[in-house]
């Protein structure tokens, strides 16, 4: 019986290695799926798939033509049916992606140089909420959120890579998203009144979607004014317009 180890950027690609390698053909080995690949995000927390290839005691290896085995690398789509039916099955673990989640936030941590950082979580549904605590909170917070939002973004870009079902990523550094949410409603009421008071339009700073929307929000029951978004992502700000 003969065993490889093989890696690659996809676990199709690390199997396809494995065939070659051995020189067989598909339907005579065993496959099992070691590690799945990632990407990672701004070069951190890449990683190559890896799967364990066997050849069957019962087969001999197929010299096959060279043709032959160009044409089955050249088929990735078969590949992967044939995967999907005969290589092991691997349950998706609903605590996969939240364990992404905190390794990716810590390597950022690390990278950083803030060694003291302590990640907890709740969930409720598809949402994912994670508690940063560490000494040096202003440099996971950043100019108004800004480096917060930003690691917001790629942590839910990494939990979704490892999660059958879509998730949404809320990060918080102490208690800044409560006063971040305070600070937003009172320039909502200031800005609207300057609105209202120069009878012109005033336009904010672009906000990320949940921000704008807590703009919204507390502006919603006012008649003399009304609000909108202009712009398109990341750029998209929030329009405060009196009503003539």
């Amino acid at each position: 019986m003969t065993t490889v180890t093989q890696s690659g950027i996809t676990v199709e690609e690390a199997i396809e290695k494995a065939l070659q390698q051995l020189n067989v053909s598909r339907k005579d080995v065993e496959i099992e799926v070691l590690t799945q690949g990632r990407k990672g995000f701004l070069g951190i927390g890449a990683r190559d798939a890896k799967v364990k290839v066997t050849v069957q005691s019962k087969s001999e290896p197929i010299y096959e033509e060279k043709e032959q085995v160009t044409e089955e690398v050249k088929q990735p789509q078969a590949i992967s049916e044939e995967i999907e039916q005969e290589a092991p099955v691997i349950t998706e673990n609903e605590e996969d992606p939240i364990t992404e989640a905190i390794n990716y936030l810590t390597d950022v941590g690390k990278e950083m140089q803030i060694d003291d950082l302590q990640v907890s979580y709740e969930t409720d549904g598809k949402y994912l909420h994670f508690q940063l605590e560490s000494e040096k909170a202003a440099l996971l917070i950043g100019k108004r959120g800004q480096t917060l939002n930003a690691l917001q973004q790629l942590t839910q870009l990494v939990a979704n890579q490892h999660s059958e079902r879509f998730k949404v990523v809320r990060l918080n550094v102490g208690d800044y998203r409560e006063r971040r949410k305070e600070s937003l409603a009172r320039l909502a009421d200031r800005m609207a009144d300057k609105a209202v008071h120069t009878k012109r339009k005033v336009q904010l700073e672009p906000m990320p979607a949940y921000e704008r929307k807590v703009i919204h929000h507390t502006l919603s029951n006012r008649l003399d004014i009304e609000t909108y978004s202009e712009g398109t992502d990341p750029h998209r700000y929030l329009v405060i317009e009196p009503v003539q």
